[in-house]
């Protein structure tokens, strides 16, 4: 059996050296050097070769790899890298990745071809000024042979470690026992449409109740697959990071006596990460940054046998003296389970879909409280420009690059003088912001690049959001909304933020979600499922949902027919909503939540109790709460506690919280969780209309109906918890809201 790499990985591996240097560079965008391949390719004569695929063995390997271009006239092979500014500043142990690769493709091309010889060019293309530089260097077939061998021998030992981990991985799997004596009550019916799904190349939408071990009941079936489907990695994404830790005890659990069958690597954010955040990213400012690459190899041998959590990751890292963020990014191409925030694989720059990409890998996903991936992504695809930042910068700019900031800044007031009230959506970004915002960024680039210290903070996050809505602004379609927000700064002067807002993120996440072969989206709301397969882009996906643990008996579910929390209703609404939260309470003494659609409301009902004097103990949310303020709140429902909570539904206590038995014995939820009537949330509505129809489902009932559900679901969390809950709105008895219950129910 071969062990099968890329050029670009087995170089990465062998010929990286030096320092880490991540100090700020205009680095040009992938589309960017998309467009430079090309272009440098199109300068070419006839009978110019373009992207040949390359192949080779040694001993136990199999390298492959495309290079750019070969030209027979000048019997010349080709490597292109894109880049901005000075070439002269490059590092130098760029240059040589680069050359590695390009000798690697030439021995490649010279086994093939039977060549003797070969001219081997790199060529740097400026993006920025279309300009080429070329270095060229003519090597023998020996030579780059002896380059070639060299290179695969520096991996041919991990390679070779690789395949004995992954043939050792691959039988304890397919061998791995279930955990647990039994399957909980609707796991197993979970766990077998998780393998159907690896088999099938669908992705699966599953909707499956809290309380029947979801985390288990999907890994335990991919890991399986690893095995059977040939699955080269698994990736568990979470929308928050209790989430992480709850995917890292399943896999302990799932190991068992092996826990060194699976390479399990938990990422986390840079800067939770960052152990000198006072410090730029090169090797002449963090001392984790200089000679990375030099002390990486032992680090990198240390941790691949050792617990990938993070404190694993940075205790090791540490030893060795290199940045323990940068080390779990190179490990990310070694584990077996990736344990991510959505980010690492759905953002437009995530490194996880980017390896995958380049090494052609075969995965599964799983995405953990998918209901969350539609807000996350659409936040992932948008854009915001504030007025007042580029005024800030705009009088600090310097003089090179004044004139441009100018330019936006009067394509700016030209907008806010053409809109008469404070919100204005439009149907494009109009062409004098858009084509004045493009010269700036240019000339911001071209700056930076010669100076790469020049930007003070404000000014580079200026620069980034700039690119961000650039890059959105290229792909604009029906499918985004570019809006205007008028406001007034704190000096009473009118300013506005300009949006490119995501409406819908199916066109952005369509290759992510397709990719994979086995895809798997679970959480315990996913109704309608038409719902999250129309909007995220799902391609034919299969639909479970998951029979509930719980009986109705367990949980009594009311409807105030007699309450109206619309916001014309609010104020006469708090008196009855009081009553009847008094009512239940000393009916039935214990802890409970009370969910608003807004601190103003929370404000409202708190303070008509608190007048009534009834004695419960109460104790509000706050908005802003710091981490120990979210413990201390919970802290209060204890065993055998008694009083309500007041919270925002939606908010840090409407998910992701665990109170089990007599913690938590009720649930008041007194709003439809429906979303801000606004200009915004309108505009968008017409804009879903416009795609699909039913524009006030998909932007306002969907989205709420699944927050009160998730609310209410803090109640039941074992098959032996009992509690209440009222549902405080009139509308929960019309019909159509009632067919998005959970089934289980018993209204």
């Amino acid at each position: 059996m071969s062990y099968v790499v890329a050029v670009r990985e087995l170089c990465a591996f062998t010929a990286k050296q030096g320092d880490l240097d991540l100090r700020f560079s205009p680095s040009p965008t992938a589309l960017e050097g998309i467009i430079g391949h090309q272009t440098v390719q199109s300068r070419r004569p006839a009978g110019y070769e373009a992207e040949i695929s390359l192949s080779g063995e040694y001993e136990d390997l199999r390298v492959r790899g495309r290079a750019d271009g070969y030209d027979p006239a000048k019997h010349q092979l080709e490597e292109i890298k894109t880049f901005r500014g000075d070439l002269d500043l490059m590092p130098e142990n760029h240059r040589v990745l680069h050359w590695a690769q390009l000798k690697m493709y030439g021995y490649l091309l010279c086994e093939q071809r039977r060549f003797d010889s070969l001219k081997l060019a790199l060529v740097y293309y400026d993006v920025g000024r279309q300009k080429e530089t070329l270095l060229v260097e003519e090597h023998e077939r020996d030579a780059l042979k002896a380059f070639f061998e060299e290179q695969c021998r520096r991996f041919l030992a991990w390679a070779r470690q690789e395949l004995a981990h992954r043939s050792m991985r691959d039988e304890i799997l397919a061998a791995l026992p279930f955990p647990y004596p039994a399957f909980r009550e609707g796991q197993r019916q979970l766990a077998e449409a998780v393998y159907k799904s690896a088999g099938a190349h669908r992705p699966l939408l599953a909707q499956a109740p809290t309380g029947i071990g979801k985390s288990v009941g999907t890994l335990f079936p991919m890991l399986k697959a690893c095995a059977h489907k040939k699955l080269d990695k698994v990736f568990f994404l979470t929308a928050k990071t209790p989430g992480r830790q709850v995917a890292l005890d399943a896999l302990r659990t799932i190991q068992g006596d092996h826990p060194s069958s699976l390479r399990v690597l938990e990422l986390v954010a840079r800067d939770k990460a960052c152990e000198h955040p006072d410090k730029a990213c090169h090797g002449q400012s963090c001392p984790l940054a200089q000679g990375f690459y030099d002390r990486l190899p032992p680090a990198r041998a240390e941790a691949v046998t050792a617990g990938g959590d993070r404190e694993s990751i940075r205790s090791i890292a540490l030893k060795h003296d290199i940045c323990p963020y940068y080390l779990s990014q190179d490990l990310a191409r070694w584990a077996d389970v990736v344990v991510a925030d959505y980010n690492y694989y759905f953002d437009s720059s995530a490194l996880l879909y980017a390896l995958t990409v380049e090494n052609d890998w075969q995965i599964g996903v799983l995405v953990d409280e998918a209901h969350n991936l539609i807000s996350r992504a659409r936040d992932m695809y948008s854009a915001t420009l504030n007025q007042t930042l580029l005024k800030a910068n705009r009088n600090s700019a310097p003089k090179v690059i004044k004139k441009e900031f100018d330019g936006v800044h009067r394509a700016w007031n030209e907008l806010n003088q053409s809109q008469s009230g404070t919100y204005s959506a439009y149907p494009e970004v109009p062409a004098s912001f858009d084509g004045a915002i493009r010269r700036l960024l240019s000339a911001m680039t071209e700056y930076v690049a010669e100076s790469p210290d020049a930007f003070d903070q404000p000014m580079q996050t200026f620069y980034f959001e700039a690119l961000q809505f650039s890059r959105l602004a290229d792909t604009f379609g029906d499918h985004s909304l570019f809006d205007l927000n008028k406001t007034e700064d704190q000096g009473g002067r009118s300013t506005s933020s300009l949006c490119i807002r995501n409406v819908m993120p199916a066109p952005h996440l369509a290759d992510r979600l397709a990719r994979p072969a086995c895809m798997v989206l679970f959480s315990a709301t996913l109704s309608p499922w038409h719902y999250y397969s129309d909007i995220l882009g799902l391609k034919d996906p299969l639909w479970i949902d998951v029979d509930s643990p719980f009986q109705a008996a367990q949980l009594r579910v009311h409807i105030a027919k007699s309450i109206s929390t619309r916001y014309r209703d609010r104020t006469a609404s708090a008196d009855k909503i009081v009553e009847l939260m008094r009512r239940q309470y000393l009916d039935s003494p214990g802890n409970y939540l009370a969910f608003f659609s807004s601190f103003d409301y929370l404000e409202q009902v708190l303070a008509c109790m608190e007048s009534l004097q009834t004695r419960i103990p109460l104790w509000r949310q706050s908005s802003r709460m710091s981490e120990a303020e979210k413990h201390a709140f919970l802290a209060n429902f204890q065993p055998g506690g008694q009083g309500i909570g007041f919270a925002v539904l939606g908010g840090a206590f409407g998910e992701g919280i665990d109170l089990p038995g007599d913690r938590l014995i009720g649930a008041f939820i007194a709003t439809l969780g429906l979303p801000q009537i606004n200009p915004v949330n309108e505009e968008m509505k017409r804009r879903m209309d416009a795609i699909l129809g039913n524009g006030y489902d998909y932007i306002y009932q969907y989205p709420g109906l699944q927050k009160v559900v998730q609310a209410a679901g803090r109640v039941i969390r074992t098959s032996s918890d009992k509690g209440t809950v009222h549902l405080m709105d009139d509308r929960f008895d019309r019909s159509e809201i009632r067919e998005l219950l959970p089934r289980w129910w018993r209204v």
